[in-house]
């Protein structure tokens, strides 16, 4: 993650009196919230680092102008968080929350403690740069964080209703397609233009598999979101656990597998795919398999879905720039990468 410390800045993005007085409520700390920076590498939420007596905090709530679901989307993080607590699943740990929308100016929030650790897509420290063989264990220790993920018991954590298992592969296609299609009420966005779009969903609705193993999903897991410990290859954190349902697993390796560099694709870390070294994805695929029981003989389907849902979603600010309510630079640069997703997509299809 990338810390700006623009005091200006970051003072607009939490009231610290409110913050401070509910940690006294809390029992979170003491004395005056101090250090204030925001912590970025996402566009949606906010997340600021701070620091109150010897203690540093980081708040994380939902973006500035906040959406009908972001209140949501942070009251399901906390819960996630929760129910992780206990586990061996590497996560950010919950200090406290606050769902009370009026404490914030309406917004849900919740305060974990700092995760001691590195994202590749901001930096790759010096023991990583100088060390191919650290590059690789990097993307290992990606995939066996997703096979722990995986390997947890949803029906013991008390997440049975966090997704709906019914149906769930069945309606990923038209789901995202509807999606899609709510894009042209965007004033100024002519609809997509996304080269094999149609194609691919095709493939993926007469390749579907016939069954899964329910488990955890992270929902949206891929380098940018894991932070990494600073002197060995392991995991640290998974982070942004807004998308997390009770689902497939095996679509977070997809998700990992399409969004990580493979050949001349840099994925989402430029960085770490110039560096080289990273492992291929099948080298990626035999690692899930040797920690887990899941059937993978259908893993190209769900890099292909992973890569269909992606860019779809990334093309939704894209539609929002032509409406002028988002940045025109970011909407063409996350179009690009929707291209660029959906060209992978056909690689594994085959089409």
């Amino acid at each position: 993650m990338v810390v700006m410390s623009d005091p200006d800045r970051t003072m607009e993005l939490i009231d610290t009196q409110a913050v401070r007085s509910w940690m006294d409520g809390v029992g979170l700390g003491g004395g005056p919230i101090e250090g204030v920076a925001a912590i970025g590498g996402g566009t949606q939420n906010i997340m600021v680092r701070f620091a109150r007596g010897v203690d540093s905090f980081v708040l994380r709530r939902g973006p500035r102008h906040l959406r009908p679901t972001s209140n949501d989307a942070m009251r399901r993080e906390i819960r996630v968080l929760t129910a992780l607590a206990p586990t061996e699943v590497p996560h950010p740990t919950l200090l406290a929350a606050c769902e009370d929308e009026a404490v914030l100016g309406g917004a849900v929030f919740y305060v974990m403690a700092p995760v001691d650790g590195f994202n590749p897509g901001s930096e790759l420290p010096a023991v990583y740069a100088d060390s191919e063989a650290m590059r690789h264990g990097l993307g290992l220790c990606a995939v066996d964080a997703a096979v722990v993920l995986g390997r947890q018991d949803h029906v013991a954590l008390g997440l049975t209703d966090l997704g709906k298992l019914e149906g769930y592969l069945e309606r990923q296609v038209s789901r995202w397609l509807r999606e899609l299609d709510s894009y042209s009420a965007m004033p100024g966005y002519g609809g997509p233009e996304i080269p094999g779009l149609e194609p691919v969903a095709a493939w993926l609705e007469a390749n579907r598999p016939a069954t899964f193993t329910p488990g955890i999903t992270h929902g949206d897991y891929h380098l940018g979101n894991l932070m990494f410990d600073r002197s060995s290859p392991q995991v640290a954190a998974i982070v942004d656990w807004e998308m997390c349902t009770v689902g497939d697993p095996l679509l977070d390796l997809g998700w990992l597998l399409a969004t990580s560099p493979d050949g001349d694709e840099p994925g989402v870390v430029p960085m770490l795919a110039a560096a080289g070294g990273f492992p291929a994805p099948d080298e990626l695929v035999r690692r899930y398999a040797a920690g887990s029981t899941r059937d993978l003989t259908s893993m190209p389907w769900y890099v292909v879905l992973a890569c269909f849902k992606l860019g779809i979603i990334l093309e939704g600010t894209h539609a929002r720039a032509a409406a002028g309510k988002a940045p025109k630079e970011i909407g063409d640069m996350l179009h690009a990468t929707t291209l660029a997703l959906f060209s992978r997509a056909r690689r594994w299809a085959a089409i």
